[in-house]
């Protein structure tokens, strides 16, 4: 038996079709997407042992996710594969309002997921499982299993991390206050963005956003807040992160990377801001290229950038 990584993702892996701004509007550039395998790769590239579980198909797709994570030493020991439901795919566009995903995801691999097929004993051997709100929201039966993923972990001691990423496609705007409220109140780390949040709570202001997250019972919030950098809040005090400028083109997967750099950080011991100053330059440099995944940084990329900004 394969033996737990330190975090533990579990959610839905996207193959991902992204159209250039400057394109002729015909070329796509194919990739790799899915918020929570993003973490994964985000983190094993700052330096931590990731793992995934999942569904995908039996397709080429399929066979691509399984290349890739070998290739990025994301363990997927675990990750099931359907003999008939197909991996699901996302398509990127970008305006001046930002970028725009559509899916060809119902009925995907990862949305059959259910609480039965779960690996507890790889999640309760972890130090952190990490998952998000699009995985609750692609299928009740995915919702039931990140609940039952959420009971192992906090039985064994496993620190739960977990992302507000809010799709109102996937479901209604009270549905999913309801969901991610019961679900932050059984978090250890808080991994919100301000534009969701705001949506969420209907509040504006980063602090008020996250003085209600720590109000739900969560020790610890990053909230994101893109060009304008990271607050981080505790219940001792809330510190604003200053960002890091640079000349952005996509910011596919920046909140993503921000996740696995910080909680990568936060096990290798770094206190919170710490860990937020070397996440909000990783997610800076993850925007100058097209993608979530290829424009990732490596750890050695984010230090000599840090280095750089003194």
């Amino acid at each position: 038996m394969t033996s737990s990584p330190d975090i533990v993702c579990l959610g839905e892996p996207l193959i991902e079709f992204n159209r250039p701004k400057e394109g002729d509007g015909r070329t796509w550039l194919q990739g790799f997407g899915g918020d929570s395998q993003n973490v994964a790769i985000a983190a094993a590239r700052q330096g931590a042992s990731t793992g995934y579980l999942t569904g995908v198909g039996q397709d080429w797709m399929g066979d691509a996710f399984l290349d890739l994570w070998k290739s990025e030493g994301v363990d997927a020991s675990r990750v099931t594969r359907h003999p008939t439901a197909p991996t699901g795919v996302s398509f990127v566009t970008h305006s001046a309002a930002g970028h725009k995903f559509d899916y060809l995801r119902k009925n995907s691999a990862a949305s059959l997921m259910t609480p039965e097929g779960l690996a507890a004993d790889y999640i309760a051997g972890a130090r952190v499982l990490h998952l998000s709100a699009i995985g609750q929201a692609i299928s009740d039966s995915a919702r039931a299993t990140c609940v039952a993923a959420i009971d192992v972990a906090r039985k064994a001691g496993v620190k739960v991390s977990y992302d507000t990423n809010l799709r109102l496609r996937l479901w209604e705007l009270d549905v999913a206050r309801k969901v991610i409220d019961a679900t932050m109140a059984r978090c250890d780390i808080a991994l919100p963005s301000l534009d969701d949040s705001q949506q969420l709570t209907g509040l504006q202001e980063p602090e008020a956003i996250a003085a209600y997250y720590l109000d739900l019972g969560v020790p610890l919030v990053a909230l994101k807040m893109g060009s304008e950098g990271s607050l981080i809040a505790s219940r001792e005090r809330q510190t604003r992160i200053a960002p890091h400028k640079v000349e952005a083109v996509d910011a596919t997967g920046a909140g993503d990377t921000f996740d696995g750099a910080f909680l990568t950080r936060l096990l290798a011991g770094d206190d919170p801001e710490t860990a937020a100053r070397y996440a909000n330059v990783a997610a800076a440099l993850s925007t100058t290229g097209y993608g979530a995944v290829t424009p990732m940084p490596h750890k050695a990329d984010v230090l000599s950038a840090l280095k750089r900004a003194g």
